[in-house]
């Protein structure tokens, strides 16, 4: 172990926040961090917006399912997935701005590891930070609230501030279901290593009060029906090509 696997293992999701602010500078120094990620070919596809203004913090609670926690942490960021800088590069030199799914993917691909990495510098300067998948509820909502422009695709909330809670850290599978030598496991291995996780997240649950919970039940049924059934169209609307 050293300090920088220390912090990662002691990360929770924060939810309840004091109310300090978090200073610019402090911002500054997290994204310059985030900026530091992989990126694929040194495109940088992604940007963050900051919402300051109440009363559109206010509307995004709204659009969250009222997570309040949304106008009550230090500071509120949307990150995104940018492919607009690239579309005006191909408007200015006369080519067109065609690369299908893989534009799309790799921005979402570039936007998730700069906001990781941008987290990590947040809590190593001891703030605490909840990702917010909420903000897809209402992707259309959303965009108008920020005045998204085309090539601009909302993926995720981030609240950030000074922790007012200290939640036990929230159990991970057995490393035995994630990390495989040469070939993926066979089916019964890995329903075997589910059901050991669904005894440990059993125990989890009872701890902090949440009852009889089984993890596997859980997922399950979070998979069993389609879920934000507008994100297809809104990408598309944004420019997204899934082709």
């Amino acid at each position: 172990m050293n300090t920088i696997i220390d912090l990662m293992m002691g990360h929770r999701s924060i939810r309840q926040f004091t109310e300090d602010p978090v200073s610019d500078d402090h911002v500054e120094q997290a994204v310059a961090a985030g900026q530091m990620a992989s990126t694929s070919g040194a495109i940088q596809s992604y940007s963050v917006l900051r919402v300051r203004d109440e009363q559109r913090l206010e509307k995004l609670v709204a659009l969250t399912g009222n997570q309040t926690k949304v106008v009550r942490c230090g500071a509120f960021f949307v990150v995104c997935g940018d492919t607009r800088r690239h579309r005006l590069l191909a408007q200015r030199d006369g080519v067109p701005y065609d690369t299908r799914c893989e534009a799309f993917l790799l921005a979402v691909v570039d936007a998730t590891i700069f906001a990781q990495n941008m987290s990590l510098a947040f809590e190593s300067m001891g703030y605490g930070i909840c990702y917010i998948g909420g903000l897809r509820n209402d992707l259309p909502a959303v965009s108008q609230v920020l005045q998204l422009p085309e090539g601009l695709y909302p993926l995720f909330g981030l609240c950030v501030g000074r922790p007012a809670q200290d939640p036990t850290i929230r159990p991970r599978l057995p490393q035995p279901t994630v990390l495989f030598e040469e070939n993926y496991p066979d089916d019964s291995s890995m329903l075997a290593g589910m059901e050991a996780y669904d005894a440990t997240m059993l125990e989890y649950f009872r701890e902090r009060g949440a009852g009889d919970r089984i993890w596997s039940e859980e997922m399950s049924a979070k998979f069993s029906a389609p879920r934000r059934e507008s994100l297809g169209p809104y990408y598309r609307d944004q420019g997204a090509n899934m082709d």
